[in-house]
């Protein structure tokens, strides 16, 4: 297993090791003890899987309490996968990392609590796969615009697909701050 640390150093692009034949391949998706060995020592307690169609963006999404860490992989497909910084006190706070995740690369992005997360989809379908730290709580769901200006996110797509709540999130700025996670 290979990592990498993205622009933002709590956000972790993983590279799991693939053992391939003419058969196929294997993988391991998870081993509590080698994650735990390069800083992710959360406990997953929820997995969720979500398929989308090309041109899909959904996010981003946050917890205002109930914070989720996150573990996302591609299983079938590929999209570009974002994580922003909505930490107070962070001095990352407001900025944002993504890398490309897709079944070729079989890459893994950990996203630690106190993070806004989304995703967009480049090929023809994805399903997405992402382990959770605490359960969804429907009471404490937040979001934030997806082309909220101060973030900036360079997305690879131009006119996303949105569900009616991704388009009615409010920018960053107007977020009542007592709602923004602190930075642990």
């Amino acid at each position: 297993m290979k990592i990498e640390k993205t622009s933002i150093p709590e956000v972790i692009l993983i590279e799991p090791s693939v053992f391939q034949d003419d058969r196929g391949y294997f993988m391991e998706t998870y081993q509590h003890r080698r994650y735990e060995e390069i800083g992710i020592t959360c406990t997953f307690v929820q997995d969720n899987l979500s398929t989308s169609k090309k041109g899909t963006l959904r996010g981003l999404h946050f917890q205002y309490s109930n914070s989720q860490a996150k573990l996302v992989q591609v299983l079938q497909g590929e999209v570009f996968d974002v994580a922003v910084d909505i930490r107070k006190g962070s001095p990352h706070c407001g900025q944002w990392a993504g890398a490309i995740l897709s079944d070729k690369n079989n890459h893994q992005l950990f996203i630690p609590e106190g993070f806004a997360h989304g995703f967009c989809v480049l090929s023809d379908v994805a399903i997405f796969h992402y382990k959770c730290s605490n359960y969804y709580s429907p009471e404490s769901e937040g979001g934030i615009l997806w082309c909220d200006p101060q973030i900036n996110i360079t997305w690879p797509i131009k006119n996303p697909i949105l569900s009616k709540k991704d388009q009615g999130y409010p920018t960053i700025n107007q977020i009542e701050t007592s709602k923004l996670p602190e930075m642990p």
